[in-house]
């Protein structure tokens, strides 16, 4: 981390060895842009450019006790029917930056003092679960909207000028169990930190009695005759869709029922059924043929009776699921969004819970059609206009969810305008992975699921930082090689003693850990790093062939090495990104820094965005620092990484122990010991 006068000089012109090698091809994706914007102008009629002044909430629909459905369903109904608005598809970085963009580019503008509902996806999981006993799965990461999306949404309209912005969402679980989900999924500080509310969508009478208040839910009148007609609806949406903007923010993914589950499905999560009290316990309704037919097979399987028959069994299936689909149908024409902005960093092939397969792209895709903005989030997946879903779903070559609500708004799907810098993702044939509780798996290509890793997982006490600096240690390279391919598979990294820490520079865990190993040979010093946790905040349209300025402000991991044993506040300082982005120079503390010093580096970098992991291998071979290269020197070693945008993390191997994030403490450096 620089805390060095830098700003302004030409880097790259004072250069005197060729640039560092960059990572293999394959390895990097295309270069997006650190904050995605939309390549077209979005229309003024529905996106960020509509006028403020001309906005009219129309008639109330709330009454003392209920909400006029009839009118509430005519409203919605013919918004539907008439928006026929591009769907913005917009490539990022990281979840907060797509949040912030794609909020940009397509919410709808509304006076400041508007109040403004946000619904993401808290409750597409089966179980919390224990990531000790799950390598690092809880049950909820992959599957759930990123807690940093989120956040980028709310920041988004904090610039507008919102200060009533309410995050909420509904699930049949008990008031505990929702704290517990808002605790792991980060939901609680994250609203906490950026001062917004966060509530539950239920009836059990927690929030009428203490925290926020949403209300007891209304009843629906004037929906008789569709298939929802106990239709309850939680206050605090009735009052959104009244005079205020409703939001949904989706999870991109597949869902072993519904095929896809993005904004169509998750109003299932809005509103109860008041079949029974207490209402939110009643969501299961809304798929009960499904409930029925997995009753009937296991009944048939605890009576030790004979299977049902295949076809007789996905013919029921696919009729449980056409029902569903036209029953959140209805439940969409009460419960409409305003605007739908999905995150898909990344995107969740299989299905939706225990398989998942993410997409190679972080992308954000919005709307103010929910129906579009699913059909493009089901195109991302490979679920959209797919013949070998079609020969296994009675036909359907996409979520019946998605086709049945175009049919009944009269939308043609095959037209949607696909606007943004992603547009480019689409009109051709996608990777697709999906696996149906029906008992098929469609796969483009072989491939095994991912691992999925916690948010945070649980660390270890702090210990009270040592007085001591840490040890490292090199072994000879000798007859192995290094390939700097990013890839970690070297002879001589099974050799090599890894070191590892998760601690900020105070001496704080933080649950991000990274590792590091290291090899020497006379013609160079080898490093490899491992980062776990890695959300890869790196601006990649700057190329890899030049030295990069400010490297430090993004993700990356830093080097210093001392090589003036007359001086130790003289020493290296090696700056190198997760896709082999790279600065480095000759640090002088209290005096002048060479800023045109070369390490003479070469560099080999792999990711694997949906684990979030990325490995850094590098070599150094300035005339400097093959100097102290020799059996059983004790060389200056710091070690450090800096991680994420908000919240950023200043990691150190060696801590500071300083006030203040600074990594310029030559008294705090470990030492690399040279076998």
């Amino acid at each position: 981390m620089r805390r060095l006068a830098l700003i302004g000089l030409s880097l790259a012109a004072c250069r005197k060895e060729a640039p560092p090698i960059p990572a293999p091809a394959e390895s990097a994706p295309p270069p997006v842009p650190a904050a995605a914007a939309p390549s077209a102008a979005p229309s003024a009629d529905t996106v960020s450019a509509a006028t403020e002044t001309v906005w009219d909430a129309g008639p109330s629909v709330l009454g003392a006790e209920k909400v006029d459905g009839a009118a509430l369903r005519k409203r919605h109904v013919e918004r539907l029917k008439a928006d026929k608005s591009p769907v913005t598809a917009l490539r990022g970085q990281s979840p907060l930056g797509l949040g912030e963009a794609i909020c940009e580019a397509v919410m709808p503008r509304r006076p400041a003092a508007t109040p403004i509902l946000l619904k993401p996806n808290l409750c597409g999981f089966d179980g919390i679960v224990d990531p000790e006993k799950r390598k690092g799965d809880d049950g909820m990461v992959g599957r759930t909207t990123d807690v940093d999306f989120t956040r980028g949404v709310v920041r988004c309209l904090k610039k507008r000028g919102h200060d009533k912005v309410t995050i909420a969402e509904g699930c049949g679980i008990s008031h505990a169990h929702w704290k517990r989900v808002i605790e792991l999924t980060g939901y609680e500080s994250m609203a906490r930190e950026e001062g917004v509310a966060l509530v539950a969508m239920d009836d059990d009478g927690v929030y009428d009695v203490e925290g926020d208040k949403p209300g007891q839910p209304l009843a629906v009148s004037g929906i008789a005759s569709t298939r929802v007609p106990t239709l309850l609806m939680p206050k605090i949406l009735a009052e959104h869709l009244d005079h205020g903007l409703f939001v949904s923010l989706p999870k991109v993914k597949a869902h072993r029922f519904s095929v896809t589950s993005m904004a169509i499905k998750g109003m299932q999560g809005t509103v109860m059924l008041s079949d029974a009290r207490p209402a939110y316990k009643q969501k299961y309704r809304t798929h009960r043929e499904l409930n029925e037919q997995i009753k009937a097979k296991k009944a048939a399987k605890a009576a030790d009776a004979a299977a049902l028959d295949p076809l007789e069994e996905r013919k029921a299936h696919v009729g449980a699921l056409m029902v569903f689909a036209e029953r959140m149908a209805d439940v969409l024409e009460i419960s409409t969004p305003d605007a739908v902005l999905a995150e898909a960093a990344p995107g969740m092939g299989g299905d939706g819970f225990w398989q998942l397969y993410p997409t190679e792209e972080r992308v954000a895709i919005g709307g103010t059609n929910p129906v579009s903005v699913d059909r493009v989030g089901a195109e991302l997946l490979g679920l959209w206009n797919n013949p070998r879903l079609a020969s296994e779903l009675g036909g359907h070559k996409t979520s019946p969810l998605i086709s049945v609500a175009a049919k009944r708004y009269g939308l043609d799907l095959t037209a949607t305008k696909i606007e943004g810098d992603a547009a480019d993702l689409f009109g051709k044939p996608r990777p697709f992975h999906f696996r149906s509780m029906a008992g098929f798996e469609l796969h483009s290509t072989p491939s095994a699921p991912w691992q999925p890793v916690a948010r945070t997982l649980p660390a270890p006490p702090a210990p009270a930082p040592s007085a001591q600096p840490r040890e490292a240690r090199a072994v000879a390279l000798g007859a192995d090689t290094v390939s700097l391919d990013g890839k970690a598979d070297d002879a001589v990294w099974a050799r090599a003693p890894a070191v590892s820490w998760d601690t900020d520079w105070a001496g704080n865990p933080t649950g991000v850990v990274t590792r590091a190993r290291f090899a020497w040979s006379k013609s160079g010093l080898f490093a490899l790093f491992e980062l776990e946790g890695a959300g890869l905040f790196v601006d990649r349209q700057r190329p890899v062939t030049e030295e990069r300025d400010k490297l430090y402000q993004e993700d990356c991991v830093e080097l210093f090495l001392g090589h003036d044993a007359k001086d130790p506040r003289h020493y290296a300082e090696i700056e190198i990104g997760p896709f082999g982005h790279w600065f480095d120079l000759d640090v002088r503390l209290g005096g002048a820094s060479d800023t045109g010093w070369s390490s003479g580096l070469s560099v080999g970098t792999t990711r694997d965005p949906g684990a979030r992991r990325a490995v850094i291998e590098a070599r150094l071979t300035a005339k400097e620092i093959l100097a102290v290269l020799a059996s059983g020197a004790r060389v200056p070693l710091g070690l450090y990484r800096m991680e994420g945008a908000a919240p950023r993390k200043y990691l150190a191997w060696s801590p500071t122990l300083t006030k203040k994030p600074n990594f310029h403490v030559p008294d705090r450096f470990g030492t690399l010991v040279l076998e």
